[in-house]
């Protein structure tokens, strides 16, 4: 049975164009102006809609220690938000082996509503870590990897560990993922704002300041430039590590920014909610002032920014925020996102005319895809590729609400937000997941991903 997508407004990242798209067995086939109906065609009126490539996400924590969202509560929720692919990264125990940790995690996954890939974060370096990494692309189609330059004694490597495995993943074809903030000395710093007193969730983001992401920023660029390999900054949250991208980007060095719905959308004040209330947004980097915005608005729009990633970790606010209600240091890290994501970002993206819409399907669907393998398959409406698809009415609206969620969180940081632009149908490899308000996905659709090498795609 055919399913046709039929007199809608076809969004690209280079283009916007009236057409029909006729998909078979998971596939795009055809795209055309009139599609001929069949007697046994499925057939969905996309009439004053944007037809898109789904969301994705390639930044995302489910079913990490600590979050109340696996992989089948997190790819549900994705899914209803716009997405129809994930790249989620694993978390390992200090000795494991790469290659035995990564196998583990796919097992996890099998229950995903949505198609998959991982990154494989390295939190140490020796010879058996550098001998694996090769072995994570060609045997387990994992073609990036994640390193930490923070979180002292429990993920952040040296800069010599950095530059070894930089290098390693380089020479094989890989790109590196970097959080870059200054580990040692955020840490110096939340030890003196304790001694002191200061003890309030304001004090997270006062103890790692911009100045400490872009001394990050520009030392993993660096490094990753003497190491010969392409490097991804992770969450950028201010101008100062932008400006460090725009430098490398400028001397052509292969530097790809990301930020976060919340960066562009939530500043610092929300830290200082009373009643412990800013502990739920406690993130890292954290919450900056409200000018920081545009900045990153701009860097999107210049080419800078790339991609969008929720940072999704799906930690409770009761139980589990309420941890650091005397500590800020012991607040954990990481909000709720992946269920508004691409909501939030069109609303404050196209509808409040910060970017274009092929702006905003080149961020959420067409750059991610190219930087991690998996363009053309999927980041693009095209003839042969997957038929991963959503359908945005700009004339609809929504309110966010906790109560309506599929995230299992007990907060949502958008919460009572009136959001333009609402998602009508999401189609995973031609199959409905979500019609109107209604969830047709299944648990166990979804399908792993085995993706390119990074020296084998077209992102510059």
């Amino acid at each position: 049975m055919r399913t046709i997508v039929k007199n809608g407004t076809i969004v690209n990242s280079d283009k916007v164009v009236k057409r029909d798209i006729v998909i078979e067995n998971g596939k795009i086939s055809t795209i055309v102006k009139h599609a001929t109906i069949e007697a046994n065609d499925k057939v969905i009126d996309a009439t004053g809609q944007y037809v898109m490539p789904g969301g994705i996400d390639v930044h995302a924590h489910l079913d990490y220690p600590g979050t109340v969202d696996n992989f089948e509560s997190g790819t549900k929720a994705a899914a209803k938000g716009g997405l129809t692919c994930i790249i989620n990264y694993t978390s390992p125990l200090k000795g494991q082996s790469v290659l035995d940790n990564v196998r583990e995690w796919k097992k996890r996954a099998k229950d995903s509503y949505i198609d998959y890939g991982f990154h494989a974060m390295i939190t140490e370096c020796n010879e058996s870590i550098l001998s694996e990494i090769p072995l994570l692309a060609n045997e387990e189609g994992i073609t990036s990897i994640k390193l930490f330059m923070a979180y002292k004694g429990e993920s952040m490597v040296s800069d010599l560990e950095m530059y070894k495995l930089m290098k390693k993943a380089g020479e094989t074809g890989m790109i590196i993922n970097v959080h870059a903030e200054n580990g040692d000395v955020t840490d110096q710093l939340r030890l003196e704002a304790i001694e002191q007193g200061n003890t309030s969730p304001i004090y997270h983001a006062y103890t790692r300041p911009t100045t400490l992401e872009a001394e990050a920023t520009n030392r993993a660029i660096r490094i990753a430039e003497v190491a010969n390999a392409p490097v991804y900054i992770v969450h950028v949250s201010c101008a100062d590590s932008l400006n460090q991208i725009k430098l490398a980007k400028d001397r052509g060095l292969k530097v790809y920014g990301e930020t976060c719905p919340h960066y562009l959308v939530l500043d610092e004040s929300y830290l200082k909610l009373p009643d412990f209330k800013g502990g739920g947004f406690v993130c890292s980097p954290p919450l900056r002032e409200k000018e920081e915005q545009k900045h990153l608005w701009e860097g999107i729009s210049a080419g800078y920014i790339y991609t969008i990633g929720s940072d999704h970790s799906s930690l409770m606010f009761e139980g589990g925020k309420t941890k650091g209600k005397d500590d800020f240091t012991k607040i954990p890290n990481g909000l709720p996102s992946i269920e508004d994501i691409y909501h939030v970002t069109y609303h404050f993206g196209v509808h409040e005319g910060k970017i274009s819409l092929e702006k905003f399907v080149d961020i959420t669907s067409t750059s991610p895809a190219k930087i991690f393998g998996l363009y053309p398959q999927k980041g693009v409406i095209a003839e042969g590729s997957d038929a991963d698809i959503v359908l945005l009415d700009p004339k609809r609206s929504r309110v966010v609400s906790k109560e309506i969620q599929y995230q299992k969180t007990d907060y949502n940081i958008y919460e009572g937000f009136k959001l333009q632009g609402n998602i009508t149908h999401v189609l995973s490899r031609g199959e409905i997941v979500v019609k109107e308000n209604q969830f047709l996905g299944y648990s166990g659709h979804g399908k792993f991903i085995s993706r390119k090498y990074f020296s084998e795609n077209s992102i510059d």
